[in-house]
């Protein structure tokens, strides 16, 4: 089958039953889906016209912010959101089915840095004295232990993972908190939003944006601009500029629509003030379902 006939390429954080993957699936379950393995790759994959739309998260329930999605969105690429995908996210942990009885003499437990930690209190008070091992995604982890026979290892990561690389689910949902869902963007060059998300849905934008240096209540001004607009803000967070200890730039997440009179004023403002203003675009969000 040629390119042409598979659709859409879309990248995501592989391999293949990795969380990225079902968001992806999820969203585009008629695309054609192509693998990255790491979240730069699948950006600068948009970036070089490789793919026309990358899949990367972008913030956990549990853990936050992903900063090398966000980091690289605001010092790298000049991309735009498209679409964002809730996902819930259920940890299980895995082992190679040749240790399915004696899966309790682990060795090393092998997951995605986030999904370690969304795991902490489980591994503390039952795998204290196990080395635990970052690796680029829950699914790579899970395609390790099924090629590992040797000695007894585990994954972290999902039901879709088990299925694909058949492997034993030795202990289900062992996050730490039942409310563990993951946002996803979908980045494209093109300043465009997916008509398959419903348009009655409340529209998202999201700003990335530097203050005015030297000036008292800096942080104080962008946010009156907001304010007496009455716009609200569904979140605001800051991250290191790279350029020096205290400069930060900020992301904020706004529920409106760009094109809204008050969102271009809003924006006029903040530039009138000093402020370095990115805009990542105005999109819709689509829940998976559980």
């Amino acid at each position: 089958m040629s390119e042409q006939n598979w659709g859409k390429r879309i990248a995501y954080l592989g391999p293949e039953a990795s969380f990225t993957y079902l968001a992806t699936k999820g969203l585009f379950p008629n695309e054609w889906h192509i693998p990255y393995t790491s979240i730069p790759e699948c950006i600068e994959a948009v970036n070089e016209g490789k793919v026309d739309l990358a899949v990367v998260p972008v913030e956990n329930a549990l853990e936050g912010s992903v900063p090398l999605t966000v980091d690289y969105l605001y010092h790298e690429a000049s991309l735009y959101v498209t679409a964002e995908v809730m996902s819930k996210i259920q940890q299980h942990l895995l082992v190679n089915k040749k240790y399915a009885d004696d899966w309790e003499a682990l060795e090393e437990i092998y997951s995605h840095p986030h999904a370690l930690a969304q795991c902490h209190k489980y591994l503390y008070y039952n795998h204290a004295r196990v080395d635990q091992t970052p690796s680029s995604s829950t699914a790579a982890a899970a395609a390790l232990v099924s090629q590992t026979e040797d000695h007894c290892i585990a994954a972290i990561a999902n039901e879709s993972a088990a299925e694909k690389y058949g492997l034993h689910i030795a202990q289900k949902n062992i996050h730490d908190f039942h409310f563990n869902h993951t946002r996803f963007f979908v980045l494209s060059k093109e300043n465009t939003r997916h008509a398959i998300v419903p348009l009655q849905a409340q529209p998202k934008t999201t700003f990335m944006l530097t203050l005015p240096t030297d000036i008292s209540g800096a942080l104080h001004q962008v946010l009156s601009v907001f304010a007496w607009r009455k716009l609200n803000l569904s979140k605001i967070e800051s991250r290191p500029l790279k350029t020096g200890l205290g400069n930060y730039f900020f992301i904020i997440d706004i529920l409106a629509d760009e094109e809204e009179p008050m969102m271009r004023g809003a924006m006029e403002e903040l530039q009138a003030l000093g402020c370095a203003v990115k805009s990542l675009g105005t999109y819709f969000t689509y829940v998976t379902p559980e």
